[in-house]
């Protein structure tokens, strides 16, 4: 498909994406008037499949995923869980969502919560938003609010490198997420997500193709430190996107790794 082509079909993406957030941020934040919590996750899951919905029939991007088992498994045992996701683009923090079993708290920095109409949206939510600045602050508001969110019968949901990574490139997986399953006795659940071939970060052009999601088996924290664990979450999904993407890390090498900012 050519360039400008592609360039088309993505600013109608966009153009959908934009026409559609507002009115329903408008009705999540008059909503949240009387309904929070689970009822309202939903209702804003709803605006997500609206803008998956366009980047499949505009833009051609579909997905597939494997390793499904693992997530009905802990379902149906009733299981707490904290998925740590690879993070490549936006389109993944669209779709979990959209198909995981359980609402979802979504760990992110306090910044999107100012964006127009989205980032309203988003603050009605039970999730954690925090400032990364302030270090110890930050932590405490991610163990005390994520307990109590697990407690509530949610799933945490994190992106351990902090910020998107390019393709082909591993950025530097923080702690958080082994801090927290440690002190509440949670697995881990790593998840795989090749996203930037069709969606790469900060570029306008989206691509059709498929985008391959991997979930891995749950890594109990029961005899793991925090950082072996975070090793063994991190091991899992860089070797599952070598698996999913091999093309991308052709001929990476540790001097080509990419460190997110803390």
């Amino acid at each position: 498909m050519n360039l400008p082509l592609l360039a088309l079909r993505s600013l109608l993406l966009n153009l959908w994406m934009a026409t559609t957030v507002v009115p329903w941020a408008i009705m999540m934040m008059v909503l949240s008037i009387g309904i929070r919590g689970e009822r309202l996750f939903w209702v804003a899951a709803g605006w997500l499949r609206i803008a998956l919905f366009g980047a499949r029939h505009i833009c051609g991007i579909r997905h597939r995923v494997h390793g499904w088992s693992h997530i009905q498994t802990l379902h149906a045992r009733g299981q707490r869980v904290i998925l740590c996701s690879k993070h490549q683009s936006t389109w993944e923090t669209f779709f979990f969502p959209t198909v995981m079993p359980r609402a979802l708290s979504y760990v992110f920095k306090r910044e999107l919560i100012y964006v127009p109409f989205f980032g309203w949206a988003m603050a009605r939510l039970d999730m954690v938003h925090i400032d990364r600045s302030k270090g110890t602050q930050a932590w405490e508001r991610v163990a005390s609010q994520g307990r109590r969110f697990m407690e509530q019968g949610m799933w945490m949901i994190m992106f351990p490198e902090g910020t998107r990574i390019r393709r082909g490139r591993v950025g530097r997986y923080k702690t958080g997420a082994a801090r927290l399953a440690v002190a509440t006795d949670t697995p881990i659940v790593p998840i795989a997500v090749a996203s930037a071939r069709c969606w790469p970060k900060n570029s306008v052009i989206k691509r059709p193709g498929v985008i391959d999601v991997s979930v891995g088996p749950p890594i109990l924290p029961a005899g793991h430190t925090v950082e072996s664990l975070m090793a063994a979450v991190e091991s899992w999904i860089e070797t599952e996107m070598r698996r999913l993407d091999p093309e991308a890390y052709a001929g990476a090498t540790e001097a080509g790794r990419s460190h997110a900012s803390a």
